[in-house]
């Protein structure tokens, strides 16, 4: 039993991430839908569900993983390392310019409020007016209020940075977390010994230290994927069917971080189904398969009933791509019905001997066909829609920073493989390829290692879609975000098990063979993406945000109305003023510029007076606010911003300036 006990605690360790996570949420979730997520009822309801979830995750788990007090430990400190090391980089990104501003506005508002929407306050500008704009970007217009455009999962978890004080640091937390749940899914599939190896691979990749700073939500979805994936590999050892249930809703709830998580989790439902069906072809697995698809459906539908109730405009702005997903979702399912339905057949079918080697020989030549794009493809888009016009714009005024010729449609999706190689390096990703093609024809051949199947299916079939279209504006560091929740961590994943099959070919040779060329393999796995990210990893963007907003707020009167009347600057602080400053805030509708007319603002400006308030006007410049009274600048921050690179990973930062003038309407 001793012997077993450093394994134990590495399995244990490795779900626990994934079940608390997920207890929060169930517990979180209603609480905001019945406008009474705060920090008494929320921990009264979440701690114990999040204790429930870990004691059924982790009781009677047997012996899963082969592990020393060394390897266990390791892991630990690389964990604890990262989240350290990237609490104190954090960025504070609270300007509404990307989404990681929206997702701290969101996570600040619920966690002082406790519901949604946000109320617009139009009685304090003396009533709606079709010239006052309430919403903004990043947030959307619905009856009775503004709600923010994302889905409600990560804000639930970024909230309790809030309660703590430490607003910056939940990124950095979960960051970690992340680490250790895929180290903890290594040590089952390819052995305790590389867990360690995985871990530093994910910790020091640019993406993973770039989204662990600030509020995304790859980093909660990349937990309960991998943590869903960890907790199947559990059941499949030792059936049972509350272990199913607990897998199933813990990869279902990952719909609640992000709605590309209805992506994400297709795998599993035909997983599922095949569990089912190997069950009515004798090849018992118990109640395996019908628990993890009831903890599917579960947590699927919760999040989906997130969606319809709080981020109901954002899932129609994202209609077009929503639908054709629902859609093949509906295929799924009725094509996992049908396998199983025709289980006893199938059970009866034989493949025919060279498939195995055909479908090995695919996985390669699909790898390598993403690699060779940007020699035979070049991928366009032509503006349709105003967002996609918006997208034109940048990626051309990004092109001109980067010293190129400007073209609005290109997407540079083409490179998105050459990204995955910027971020993990060649050497893993040809050491992924090669362990997906001997995974593949080892499961065509005689149907194992089962448990590699599932996670070779998420992650084969995430990466191709992500690859093919990653859908995200195509500058980086932003456009790796795309990467973080199951590209990166599965392309680890892989390497290691290639790691652990090259280890066991050279050991054939000898011992001196095994020993140096694993060291060497080591190293050409974790020294790419280090080199990678060296250049940015010790710089923090967007410091000091938070402490301008607030040194704002401070200069602005405590019942003042707020109209902003330049895009830029309500775009950007509209919310903060709102929710940080506690001010009724709105925009001023703009004619084909910029800067709102001025005898619009001057006419609404005497409404704003009718109500007893004190009228106060801000913008990017003193001469768009000096006609409305004395200028005074509010805000003046030289900060650091992303680099936007667009062909080359990036190896640096930008300067960033906000300014902010206000005028008080005497």
């Amino acid at each position: 039993m001793g012997h077993d006990r450093p394994g134990r605690l590495l399995a244990a360790l490795t779900v626990l991430p994934a079940l608390a996570v997920a207890g929060w949420l169930l517990a979180g979730l209603p609480l905001l839908l019945l406008g009474h997520f705060a920090p008494l009822p929320a921990a009264l309801l979440g701690l114990p569900a999040a204790a429930l979830l870990c004691r059924a995750g982790t009781r009677r788990l047997g012996k899963l993983v082969e592990a020393t007090p060394w390897q266990v430990a390791g892991v630990v400190a690389v964990a604890v390392a990262s989240g350290v090391f990237n609490t104190l980089l954090h960025s504070e990104q609270i300007a509404v310019r990307r989404d990681p501003a929206t997702y701290a506005l969101y996570a600040a508002w619920i966690a002082d409020h406790g519901s949604l929407p946000i109320p617009r306050q139009a009685e304090a500008f003396g009533g709606s007016d079709p010239w006052l704009i309430f919403a903004g970007v990043g947030f959307f217009d619905v009856p009775g209020g503004v709600v923010p455009q994302f889905m409600p999962g990560a804000p639930l978890l970024f909230a309790v940075g809030n309660w703590f004080g430490a607003p910056f640091a939940m990124p950095a937390v979960l960051g970690a977390l992340a680490v250790l749940t895929l180290a903890g899914l290594v040590a089952r599939l390819a052995g305790a010994r590389w867990a360690v190896v995985a871990a530093v691979a994910l910790a020091v990749s640019l993406p993973i230290l770039y989204t662990s700073r600030t509020t995304f939500s790859e980093i909660p979805s990349l937990i309960l994927l991998f943590g869903g994936l960890s907790l199947t590999c559990d059941a499949l050892a030792r059936p049972g069917w509350w272990r199913g249930v607990l897998a199933g809703l813990v990869f279902g709830l990952a719909v609640l971080v992000r709605i590309d998580g209805l992506r994400d989790v297709l795998p599993v439902l035909a997983f599922a189904g095949l569990l089912i069906a190997m069950r009515r072809s004798a090849r018992n697995r118990g109640a395996l398969g019908p628990g993890l698809l009831a903890g599917l459906v579960a947590g699927g539908g919760l999040g989906m009933l997130a969606g319809y109730a709080l981020a109901r405009p954002y899932l129609g702005y994202l209609a077009g791509s929503i639908r054709p997903l629902l859609l093949i979702c509906a295929g799924v399912l009725v094509l996992t019905a049908a396998g199983t339905a025709a289980a006893p057949l199938l059970a009866r079918w034989r493949p025919p001997g060279w498939l195995p080697v055909a479908g090995a020989g695919l996985t390669v030549l699909l790898m390598a066909g993403l690699y060779a794009r940007p020699w035979v493809q070049t991928v366009t888009r032509v503006p349709a829609h105003e967002s996609d016009q918006r997208t034109f714009t940048m990626i051309e005024a990004i092109q001109r920073a980067n010293g190129m010729a400007p073209d609005g449609t290109r997407l540079y999706f083409e490179y998105s493989l050459h990204w995955a190689v910027w971020y993990v390096g060649l050497p893993a990703v040809v050491l992924a390829t090669v362990a997906a093609a001997l995974l593949v024809r080892r499961l065509l051949r005689d149907g194992t290692p089962l448990e590699w199947l599932l996670p070779l299916a998420v992650v084969g079939w995430t990466t191709v879609t992500t690859l093919l279209r990653p859908e995200i504006t195509p500058d980086h560091p932003w456009a790796a975000r795309r990467l973080v929740p199951v590209v990166i961590p599965g392309l680890v994943l892989l390497a290691a098990y290639a790691l652990a099959w090259l280890r066991d070919q050279a050991g054939r040779r000898g011992t001196r063979v095994r020993r140096w060329g694993t060291a060497l393999a080591v190293v050409l796995v974790l020294v790419p993406p280090a080199v990678t990210s060296i250049g940015t990893a010790f710089t923090p963007i967007e410091r000091g945000e938070a402490a301008a907003v607030e040194a704002m707020c401070g200069k602005i009167p405590r019942n003042a109305s707020v109209l902003f009347v330049e895009r830029v600057t309500g775009d950007r602080f509209m919310q903060a003023v709102r929710g940080t400053c506690g001010r009724p805030a709105a925009a001023v509708r703009r004619v084909l510029t910029d800067v709102a007319p001025e005898d619009q603002v001057r006419r609404l400006i005497e409404r704003v007076r009718g109500t007893g308030r004190v009228p106060v006007v801000l913008a990017a410049d003193e001469g768009q606010v000096s006609p409305y009274g004395r200028a005074t600048q509010v805000m003046g921050l030289v900060a650091r911003q992303d680099e936007r690179s667009l062909i080359e990973a990036p190896n640096g930062t930008w300067t960033l300036r906000m300014n902010v003038w206000m005028a008080v309407s005497e």
